[in-house]
């Protein structure tokens, strides 16, 4: 029995350090081009200081009406984050048709590397990039007035954005687990971004939504997203959150990462 259990914790042990060597290439390979660090932070910021300042000089009982603050801005930061985690997961798929090209994934295949393994560590290498623009955006809405929420407040708004990428990234690399094309992300990422974007309550309240188009979005993580940091930052703290929108992100990133970690053993394959 003892032989069992020093046999299975060997086994933990190992995953887990080889989990952790992959994971950790995927943030190296992430340093070794600042430019795209500096873009993929400065894209939001440019985001939210354009189409932000299109409702600068609206009435304030339109503001107040329609978005319930009287900050645009306030409204659309929780959007423009979690619709930033859509093109996170876009480059975890490409990440890993990449390293297939390369050789790369085929070198770790021939290994004891299980195929769950990799898959995590793309996937939580996409998610940690996408963490990365949250606090340099959080600093730069404060110079346009928007009022920070408490400690507390910013931790779970960033859970909720973690669980979101995690999501998102595990469809991604799904829909191109066993392609070695790079035009397959690509032609996915227009084909779902754009839809999943302007279909939630990223941009807009979804009141005034057809009915075709608001059954999406109340299925959307993305509104789930947003509307759950939307209510953070608009009250500042924690209290009177809807914590559906939370669950609803802690199921969709559960069902999505275990479907990932089936199909990765099933159709990750050597070349």
């Amino acid at each position: 029995m003892d032989n069992k259990k020093s046999i299975s914790l060997f086994k933990i042990v190992r995953s887990f350090n080889q989990f952790i060597g992959l994971y950790v290439r995927e943030i190296k390979n992430t340093f070794r081009n600042p430019a795209v660090i500096v873009l993929s932070i400065v894209q939001p910021l440019l985001w939210i200081v354009f189409f932000g300042s299109s409702f600068a000089f609206a009435p304030l009982e339109f503001l107040q009406d329609f978005f319930h603050t009287d900050n645009y801005i306030a409204f659309l930061l929780a959007g423009q984050l979690s619709t930033s985690m859509l093109f996170v997961g876009m480059f975890s798929s490409l990440s890993l048709i990449q390293d297939k090209k390369s050789g790369y994934v085929r070198r770790i295949m021939v290994s004891p590397t299980r195929n769950y393994i990799i898959f995590l560590s793309k996937v939580f290498g996409a998610t940690s990039r996408g963490m990365l623009q949250v606090p340099i955006v959080f600093l730069g809405v404060i110079i346009l007035g928007v009022q920070i929420p408490d400690a507390y407040g910013i931790i779970m708004f960033m859970i909720s954005l973690l669980l979101l990428s995690l999501g998102l990234s595990s469809i991604y690399l799904i829909l191109t687990m066993t392609s070695s094309d790079w035009q397959i992300p690509t032609v996915i990422s227009n084909f779902i971004n754009l839809p999943l974007m302007f279909a939630s309550t990223a941009l807009f309240p979804n009141d005034n939504f057809p009915p075709w188009m608001l059954f999406i979005s109340n299925l959307n993580p993305v509104s789930f997203s947003s509307s759950f940091g939307r209510e953070i930052i608009i009250s500042g703290n924690l209290s009177g959150v809807n914590w559906i929108y939370f669950y609803y992100l802690l199921i969709f990133a559960g069902i999505m990462t275990l479907t990932g970690l089936v199909v990765a053993n099933k159709t990750l394959k050597i070349d």
